[in-house]
């Protein structure tokens, strides 16, 4: 009977623990992004403008969060300078994915504390790649989106050297790249001129964020957003990158 006992108190208080201490659920992973207002969150007063890492988090599943920390206007001089790499930084761990898109600002030369020359900016890239390389996480560059400018049909480059120094930097420090400045200019050569003017900030009078209306060939709206943010998915598969098993 004494044996009885001990063996149930036995049993009883090994399963305590996990009772008091449940099994954790598998731990979040991060995408943390970096760049400028054509990838940032927007205020509710600058709609229908939508930076494309905002539908971007639409396509992961549960276990993924994306923390976007793109601002508008920053560049990866002023993205140092103000501290917000730091920010980021200091917040990565092993696991986590690090997605870098700069250059519409970078290009700025003429702006001070904006614009960098081209040796700047990949110096500033490479930072970023080795840097959250020591935190474990895997960084992955994106060229700039392209602007919808046309010249005979087709859509000319307006980031002068930019494009082909991430290029540059993704093959000296063997990084994933996806090469956004060359999938959106496809994609709006195929729309055409006229037709592409429905993925960016286009607007008439009237609206309410926008009395006097706008015409904006830089910045996107939802649905231009959200056609970019499916060409950086489309990249990641292309990629293989592991994040391709965590989309929906």
């Amino acid at each position: 009977m004494m044996c009885g006992k001990l063996f149930f108190y036995a049993i009883f208080f090994c399963l305590i623990p996990f009772t008091l201490y449940p099994t954790p659920d598998k731990q979040e992973k991060k995408i943390w992004m970096i760049g400028d207002s054509t990838m940032s969150i927007k205020d509710e007063d600058k709609y229908p403008e939508t930076g494309w890492g905002m539908p971007f988090t639409t396509f992961f599943k549960g276990n993924i969060a994306v923390e976007n920390k793109a601002k508008n206007g920053r560049s990866t001089c002023s993205f140092i300078s103000e501290g917000l790499w730091e920010e980021v930084y200091y917040n990565l761990v092993k696991g986590d994915y690090l997605f870098i898109q700069f250059g519409h600002n970078d290009e700025k030369v003429d702006k001070p504390g904006v614009g960098t020359s081209l040796c700047v900016f990949k110096k500033n890239l490479s930072r970023f790649v080795s840097e959250a390389r020591t935190k474990g996480t895997e960084p992955v560059l994106l060229t700039p989106i392209a602007r919808r400018h046309f010249e005979k049909g087709v859509v000319a480059d307006t980031h002068m050297g930019y494009p082909d120094a991430v290029r540059e930097v993704a093959d000296s420090l063997s990084v994933p790249l996806i090469d956004l400045t060359v999938k959106t200019g496809k994609l709006l050569t195929a729309l055409g001129e006229k037709k592409s003017i429905s993925l960016f900030l286009h607007l008439s009078s009237g609206h309410v964020n926008y009395p006097e209306g706008v015409i904006d060939n830089t910045h996107l709206n939802r649905e231009g957003a959200l056609a970019v943010a499916k060409l950086a998915v489309e990249g990641m598969k292309e990629l293989d990158l592991e994040l391709v098993h965590d989309l929906k």
